[in-house]
């Protein structure tokens, strides 16, 4: 399927990062198959780190009109990064941010064993707002997490990202496009819950 929507760069790098158990690689597939539905090839890279719950994890979707781009993504090549935790995207900025990155992240914290263990201490939030911003050249911080909570259960906040990504305007996505897509990748007894996860995610940036 051909397309004539636009990206900023070809191909288009977006890491999504995370911790074990936030539904970070079904956020990744999520995004993939909304941008596959908008025409764009995609490659998503391996997930990185300790996928159980609390270990890191990275996955890599490339977005393109061509078929022959690798799935890793060069350091310092990143034009997004969606982060499901604040530290998390701390350390992707580090290796994969550049001066033209955007970011989205959602601020609740997970708690490392160091942390909870009294060996290091976790940032505090105007710290990590603070850098992030300074090694991107935007960010938007949300509260997915708590929002999630409010409809009870925390796993949505990776569809409220998704929510949140769309409101961006960074990437041609759209509700119509992820209603299509989360039909498909859900039971029917479920996309309500998941359509109200993206409308709430998508006015947490308004």
């Amino acid at each position: 399927m051909q397309t004539e929507k636009k990206l900023a760069a070809d191909p288009y790098n977006m890491i999504i990062t995370g911790v074990g158990g936030q539904g970070n690689v079904l956020a990744s597939r999520l995004l993939g198959n909304m941008l596959m539905e908008q025409g764009f090839q995609i490659t998503i890279g391996e997930t990185f780190g300790a996928s159980q719950r609390g270990g890191s994890v990275m996955s890599h979707l490339r977005a393109s009109g061509r078929t022959d781009v690798s799935p890793q993504i060069p350091r310092g090549t990143a034009h997004l990064i969606v982060s499901l935790e604040p530290t998390e995207a701390l350390r992707v900025l580090k290796d994969y941010g550049n001066d033209k990155v955007f970011v989205l992240c959602n601020m609740r914290p997970i708690h490392a064993i160091a942390v909870i263990s009294g060996e290091v201490q976790y940032p505090e939030t105007a710290q990590l707002q603070q850098s992030i911003g300074a090694l991107s050249c935007k960010a938007w911080f949300v509260n997915a997490t708590e929002a999630a909570m409010a409809m009870g259960n925390p796993i949505f906040s990776n569809v409220m990202l998704v929510g949140a990504l769309t409101a961006t305007n960074l990437l041609p996505l759209t509700r119509e496009n992820f209603t299509k897509v989360i039909a498909r990748m859900v039971p029917g007894d479920k996309v309500d819950l998941n359509l109200q996860a993206f409308d709430t995610g998508h006015d947490l940036i308004y």
